[in-house]
C-alpha cells in the first residue's frame, strides 16, 4: 500500500530531498511507524515529498510529477498557512478564489487521473502572539479547505480546531516553538489523528 504525503515544511520536516522515502523528523515519521506497529501484516510503501514554504500554487506547479505519477493508494496533503504567512507582513493576502482554486485543482486531478483515497489535514495555526493577526486571512481560508474536504476527501483531519482544543490548559509551546511549526509533541499528535484516519480507510 502506497502513502503518499504531500505538503509544505510541516510535512517536509528536514527530509532528505534525494530520497522519498526519507519521511524528515515530523508527523510522517511518527506516523509511519504507528501505522506499520498497527498493520503489521501489511507491506506499505511510505512516501514523503513535502516541500519547506511551498503553498497551494507550488503544489499544482508539481501535480503531475508529484501527484498523479506516484499514484498513491492513500494521499495526504497538509497545505495553506504558507499562502497566508508569505503575505503577511503587509498584509498583501491572497484572494481566496486563488487559494481554493489551487487547491481544488490538485484535488480534482487526484480524483480523476488516480484511484487514490485523499486525507486533507486542515492547515493551522496555534495562539502564538506575533502570529494572531495571521487569522484575518487564515481563517477564510480555512473555510474553503473545510468547503473542499466535503467535496474531495475521504477523510477530514480538522487540525485547527484540535489543536486549539489541545491549546486549553497546555501552553502552546508545549507543541510548537513559534505557533506553526510542531516540536516532536506537537508531530506525535498528528501522527496519532493520521492513524486514526488511516484506520477508518483500511479498517
Amino acid at each position: 500500500m502506497k502513502i503518499l504525503f504531500q505538503g509544505d515544511s510541516i510535512t517536509d520536516a528536514g527530509r532528505d530531498r534525494s530520497d522519498c522515502h526519507n519521511l524528515g523528523e515530523g508527523y510522517p515519521f511518527y506516523a509511519a511507524k504507528l501505522i506499520k506497529e498497527a498493520y503489521p501484516d501489511t507491506e506499505f510503501d511510505f512516501i514523503n515529498l513535502g516541500i519547506s514554504g511551498n503553498q497551494t500554487k507550488d503544489l499544482v506547479e508539481r501535480l503531475e510529477s508529484d501527484f498523479v505519477d506516484i499514484m498513491p493508494d492513500i494521499c495526504s496533503i497538509h497545505i495553506g498557512v504558507n499562502d497566508t504567512w508569505h503575505r503577511a507582513a503587509n498584509k498583501d493576502w491572497y484572494d481566496n478564489e486563488f487559494f481554493y482554486n489551487n487547491y481544488k485543482t490538485v484535488l480534482t486531478a487526484l480524483k480523476e487521473k488516480t484511484n487514490a483515497k485523499i486525507i486533507i489535514i486542515e492547515q493551522f495555526l496555534l495562539p502564538a502572539e506575533d502570529k494572531l493577526f495571521f487569522r484575518e486571512d487564515l481563517n477564510p481560508k480555512i473555510d474553503l479547505t473545510r468547503k473542499l474536504a466535503r467535496e474531495f476527501a475521504d477523510v477530514f483531519i480538522p487540525l485547527d480546531g484540535l489543536f486549539a482544543a489541545a491549546c486549553v490548559g497546555t501552553d502552546y509551546t508545549h507543541w510548537s516553538d513559534d505557533g506553526v511549526h510542531p516540536n516532536k509533541n506537537g508531530s506525535q499528535f498528528i501522527a496519532n489523528l493520521y492513524l486514526d484516519a488511516i484506520k477508518e480507510l483500511i479498517g
